[in-house]
Order: structure tokens, then sequence, then C-alpha cells
């Protein structure tokens, strides 16, 4: 669940995208606290009078969108979402739901969105993937091992709600060589995923259910030295290290009230989460001295280091007083100066950017065909 469910959510609640590594999603805001500075509502007026006028050259361009330059679009159709770039910076992994796939897949492309490869095994659903060091293999979540078939999405009736699948962790040669699984990471009942690897090259980091919670834990690549990182009860999820390895940056929801933990505790034995507020948190790589750098009450997720290792990007709807519409922001690590850089009247989230820094990769509804579909885009990044 890093992320792929925000995606649709722009379309006034519609249902979850996918159960993806970085979703999440919250039904309220409150006001921005003190450490950050006030977002405006994603009115699309608005938005046009404060942060200014499109670009006409750059047609995919939105008002206020500074940091951006040439955006342009690498998927068409489908509901594409959390692209990573390969370590060279030359090739993207993403899911993507998809012709006649009837649930996430796991698939890579060049930077142009061509040669577009199918990794995963093509059966189960799949999330989460990333490119282990060398580029010559890739990480993934995958039902497969369970169920050839797609899992069964919740029962949205009662709420919007993440379904814990009984993911495991699988490593794959990156080139498609017939799609064969290399190793097996995990093999414990439950939920598995949410897996990004350090850019030290020695540790993977992941969410799991195996201890009665959802937390974080990390392991050697081989699987081996497993360490849980974080206790607290409640939601963590969706890591990622820092450039030099020694932080994490990750979403976490905690209950605050009796009615809350028990309304949580209900919710996982039925191996389901309610992600309505979700803060970043910063930590060190063994879980230490985490600590919160949002404190909106709102539902932020997908954060992901800038190689200075001193910024963080993220997605979030506390600019929209309804909850429905994410935009992404970046802000200090220390929890200051935070500022909108994506904001589409539509859905945006999962930005990632290149390991030089050069380039952002990030979903959107933007120039969507039809309702629902949501796509992958590349910029420049500009300071």
């Amino acid at each position: 669940m890093r992320g792929a469910a925000f995606a649709t959510l722009a379309f006034a609640f519609v249902l979850a995208l996918v159960s993806g590594c970085a979703s999440s999603r919250g039904t309220s805001t409150s006001a921005v606290a003190s450490t950050t500075s006030a977002i405006p509502s994603s009115d699309a007026a608005t938005e046009a009078a404060i942060l200014g006028a499109s670009d006409p050259s750059d047609p995919l361009r939105r008002p206020g969108e500074r940091n951006l330059r040439n955006i342009r679009q690498l998927t068409f159709g489908g509901e594409n979402a959390e692209a990573y770039f390969a370590w060279s910076g030359e090739r993207l992994v993403f899911q993507s739901t998809r012709d006649d796939h009837p649930c996430d897949r796991i698939f890579s492309m060049s930077l142009d969105g061509s040669d577009v490869r199918l990794l995963s095994t093509g059966t189960g659903r799949t999330t989460c993937s990333y490119f282990l060091p060398g580029d010559r293999e890739i990480l993934y979540a995958s039902t497969h091992a369970l169920s050839a078939d797609c899992p069964p999405r919740p029962d949205y009736s009662r709420g919007y709600v993440w379904a814990l699948y009984d993911y495991d962790l699988f490593a794959t040669r990156a080139d498609d060589p017939g799609r064969a699984i290399v190793r097996r990471l995990t093999d414990n009942p439950g939920y598995d995923a949410e897996a990004t690897v350090s850019p030290a090259g020695d540790r993977i980091i992941w969410t799991s259910h195996r201890d009665g919670d959802i937390d974080l834990y990390s392991m050697r690549l081989d699987g081996g030295d497993v360490r849980r990182l974080t206790t607290e009860v409640g939601y963590d999820g969706g890591a990622f290290y820092s450039p030099d390895g020694k932080r994490i940056v990750y979403r976490s929801s905690r209950p605050k009230t009796a009615d809350d933990l028990a309304h949580y505790r209900a919710l996982l034995a039925e191996n389901l989460v309610e992600p309505k507020t979700l803060e970043i948190m910063i930590a060190d790589a063994n879980g230490a001295n985490a600590h919160a750098i949002t404190s909106n009450g709102a539902a932020n997720f997908a954060p992901y280091w800038f190689p200075d290792g001193r910024r963080i990007l993220f997605a979030s709807n506390v600019g929209d007083p309804k909850g429905r519409n994410f935009d992404v922001y970046m802000i200090n690590d220390d929890g200051t100066g935070m500022e909108t850089v994506i904001a589409d009247s539509t859905f945006d989230g999962f930005p990632v950017l290149s390991p030089d820094g050069s380039r952002l990769v990030f979903a959107s509804n933007r120039a969507s065909k039809t309702r629902g579909e949501t796509n992958l885009f590349i910029a420049d990044w500009v300071e």
C-alpha cells in the first residue's frame, strides 16, 4: 500500500485504484500546523489567481508548478502509479492495471514510455516494486504464491479501507527473461509489502503484519537479519531511506482515543486499515528518534527524499477542505518550509526524483481521457 489507491480519489471519493504501497486517503483535514505554511484550496480559479498562469509552451504544466519544466506523459490509459527510477536513472519500474490484466502487475519502461516489459508473473495481485542494486533485479510484493487469481477488493460500503492482502516479497530479473522468480524473500502468513532499498545497497525496509500490528522492518538483501523498527500501536509504512542510508522517512497513523484504538484493532482483525489521517515521520535507520514533521491532520503519504537529504517530497489532501484532491508538496526535514510543487485540480501523487535530482516522475489524473484513469508523467526539475 505504498500508494496507488489514492489515484482515483480526485473523483469524489471514488473507490481505490489498487492496494498500492503508498496508498492512503483522508476524509477530512484540519488547519495546517504552525510549522508549515497555509495551503490554499484546490479550487482551479483560486490556484490560477494565486499561483500564476499556465504556460502554453508546456501544456501539461499547471499554475504554481514552478519547479517543473517540459512535462511529458509516459502512459496513456489504465491505472498507473508508483514509478521508481533505476539506480542508473535510465529506466522506471511501476505498477499498472491495464489491457487484459484484471489487477496490478509490475512493468518497467524507458524514460520516454517506450519498451514496456511485464516483470511480474502475470498472476496474483502485485504492488511496490523497486530496483535492487546493479539494476539487474527488481523487488516487488505479490499474492501469486497463494493464488493465481486477483484477491477481491475490500467492501467499501463500510467506508474507505485498505486491504492487507497476503503479499510476500520476491526478486525477479529486470530484463524479463520469462518473468521467473529469482528468490523469495519472505514466506510469512499475512501482509509483507511496501519494500524499498537503502542507497547504501545493504538493506531492504518494508511493512509487515507479522507481529500483530503494522510495522516497519528491515533485512539484508538476501532476506536475512530481520529487524523490527517500529513498535508503537498504529500503521507505519511507505518507508524510504535517506540518500546516505542513515535515516528513514515514512507515513504513520496513530489511534488517539480508546474508541480509535478499538476501531483500529477491529479492522486489523479483518486485515483492513482505515487511513483517515497519516503524518510524515522521520527516524534513524534503526527506527530510533522517530518524530513527525507534519501535524496537519490530513492524509499525507508517499514521502520521498531529495538527493540533498535535507528536503522531502510528499502527497497530501491538506489543501482541499473536502479532503478529495491530492497535490504534491515539499518540506524541509525539520518540518519547516512546506510549499506546493505539483497542483492540478485533480489527483497528483507519488513524486519521485531521479538519483541525480534532474527529473521528477509522478502520477496524475491530468489529461485523463476516461474517469478513473491515472497516468505517469515525467518532468525536468529546476530549483
